[in-house]
């Protein structure tokens, strides 16, 4: 019995996961237990929580494997030091970075001190990590691996061949051309300057039109091979560095752009600033550059490999507009990304790397899949029915009924039925999701059939950009009557068009451009959200529910007293905590 401790540490969505004999036993990332979002440092309560569900110690952990490796492209940083000087602050921050990822077992022994790991600690390559994190627990026997990315061990980009229970890395793109920096300096230009603000512009692109794709050509330029290239006027990171740091946990960055965008592109937009029409624009064409590159690599990948599958890692993998088109836009013809494409999921990579380079795993037919994403901590009935009844005075202020129904089918119809007047419901069911997305266990509901439901939740929760949209969970089965595909979306990370006739019936959930970014509700991997959502099938005849997280400007909830704190500092009407069936009345 092999256990292996993979870590994400020290970089922004620091996570830990627990592999077991080649099976995931558990999974999470340290911010849902800091309540800091992106939390960047050492893992440890994800680490408490890891080794809590599977009853062991750190003493019986027999590997520890980490998604860095800092003697990665040694010689081709030494060489670009050599020809291109970059400044001293950069040089030093990489030092002071590779210092942190060499001092994993000093970490372990004072961070997580209730046991002596003994084992082995495996620095493995940044993207060999993302590549192996999709693969290994991917449903494919042979496919094409990707990931793209910021940067990571000197490389932004990484590609290669996954059979079996082997894969091998064939090409990369290199410090300081990359994808991900291209991404996050529009992001940045547009006035979304914080970590991880992409996804705003990936939101706010439909609202534009490509009217400065010419000048986004001019920014990246494509290669015959696939490959991408910088122009670095543009852009400073290549002699200043990103100024990315973590700090007291928190992650953050400094402008990536030169003046040169502003001649290029016009002025910038302030953070505070009105967003026009112009800004709308540029998102749209920073959106159509970036699907222009990705399907550039992807098409030279599919011809060179001639293998029809593709799993797809990295940052940019949760690009889920550019995902959702593989199949109408590259030769590809089977899709898969795991719930946790970026940094996060690079512990669970490094974890099942060991596994497969380990002698007794040698021969061992690959039996993981990771079909579902509920690998967090759980609650159980009596931690519920503590958390309530701690907080009864505060319930019965806000005149709140409080009920316990056991028959779970009963539950389902009191929620769908108040999903259907109007209601907005906290539902927090079994274990956590892995990854950045609710999907139906520490989700916030909403009747994907009312116009007005973005505001609702915007006026009672959300508080965030009315161009940003809301996502439809929608049943296995119905998929194919709705969107334009019947593809397996389990983990919301592809977007697809939403039919035409079915568009006006689900407008709360119907971006601005027809299109949907689903997840797929499957009665094997989560038995109780499929049941709520036919139950609202057979109450309304839509067989979709309005998701988004369950939380306000805060991450994920992760323990019941988070989700009752959520529940009474916001306007939402109903809370569903495992049996317990709470709702303001009135």
């Amino acid at each position: 019995m092999t256990y292996i401790l993979g870590l994400n540490a020290f970089h922004a969505d620091s996570a830990a996961c627990l592999v077991k004999d080649g099976e995931l036993i558990a999974a999470a990332e340290e911010e849902r237990f800091r309540r800091a979002k992106h939390w960047g440092g050492f893992p440890s309560e994800a680490i408490r929580f890891c080794l809590k569900k599977a009853d062991i110690s750190l003493d019986q952990v027999a590997h520890v494997a980490i998604n860095r490796d800092s003697r990665a492209s040694f010689w081709r940083k030494v060489g670009y030091i050599v020809t291109k000087r970059p400044s001293l602050d950069l040089i030093m921050s990489r030092v002071r970075n590779r210092r942190q990822w060499d001092d994993v077992a000093t970490q372990l022994a004072t961070q997580v001190p209730e046991a002596t790991f003994s084992g082995t600690v495996h620095a493995v390559e940044h993207h060999l990590c993302h590549l192996a994190s999709t693969f290994y627990v991917s449903p494919f026997e042979r496919a094409v691996a990707v990931s793209v990315d910021g940067f990571g061990d000197f490389a932004s980009a990484a590609w290669g061949l996954g059979e079996g229970d082997r894969l091998r890395i064939d090409g990369r793109v290199h410090f300081p051309n990359s994808l991900g920096i291209f991404y996050e300096g529009i992001t940045q230009f547009i006035g979304f300057p914080n970590y991880g603000d992409e996804y705003k512009v990936m939101g706010l692109a439909p609202y534009g039109e490509p009217k400065y794709l010419e000048q986004m050509r001019q920014l990246v330029k494509l290669r015959d091979d696939g490959t991408f290239e910088l122009d670095l006027r543009y852009y400073t990171h290549a002699k200043e560095g990103s100024k990315y740091e973590v700090r007291d946990g928190t992650p953050s960055g400094g402008r990536i752009w030169s003046q040169a965008m502003v001649e290029l592109l016009g002025p910038a937009r302030g953070k505070d600033e009105p967003l026009e029409q112009r800004h709308k624009d540029l998102a749209r064409s920073a959106q159509a550059m970036y699907e222009e590159a990705f399907f550039n690599l992807l098409g030279a990948l599919h011809k060179r490999y001639q293998c029809d599958a593709v799993v797809l890692s990295g940052g940019c993998a949760y690009n889920s507009v550019a995902n959702g088109k593989v199949y109408e836009r590259s030769p590809f013809k089977r899709c898969y990304i795991q719930s946790a494409g970026g940094d996060a999921g690079g512990a669970i990579g490094a974890a099942f790397q060991v596994w497969h380079d380990l002698p007794q795993s040698a021969g061992t037919k690959r039996h993981f899949v990771m079909d579902h994403a509920y690998w967090g901590p759980e609650a159980t009935p009596q931690e519920i029915a503590a958390a309530v009844a701690a907080r009864r005075p505060e319930f019965d202020a806000a005149n709140c009924a409080i009920e316990t129904i056991a028959d779970e089918a009963e539950l389902c119809r009191r929620t769908a039925t108040a999903i259907g007047e109007g209601k907005v419901i906290g539902w927090f069911q079994g274990r956590m999701e892995w990854g950045p997305r609710a999907l139906g266990n520490r989700s916030i509901l909403g009747d994907p059939r009312r116009a007005d439901m973005k505001d609702i939740l915007n006026l009672k929760i959300k508080r965030r950009e009315s161009f940003r949209p809301f996502a439809p969970s929608i049943l296995r089965e119905a998929v194919k009557d709705w969107f334009e595909t019947d593809d397996d979306v389990p983990f919301m990370m592809q977007v697809f068009r939403i039919k035409p006739d079915q568009r006006p019936k689900i407008p709360a959930v119907t971006h601005v451009d027809g299109s949907g970014r689903l997840q797929t509700v499957d009665a094997h991997t989560n038995p109780r959200y499929h049941r709520l959502i036919s139950t609202m099938r057979e109450q309304t005849g839509v067989p979709i529910v309005l998701n988004t997280s369950f939380n306000e400007n805060e991450p994920v909830v992760c323990k019941p007293e988070e989700a009752i704190d959520c529940f009474l500092r916001t306007r939402m009407d109903v809370l569903v905590l495992g049996d317990t069936f709470i709702e303001r009345k009135g």
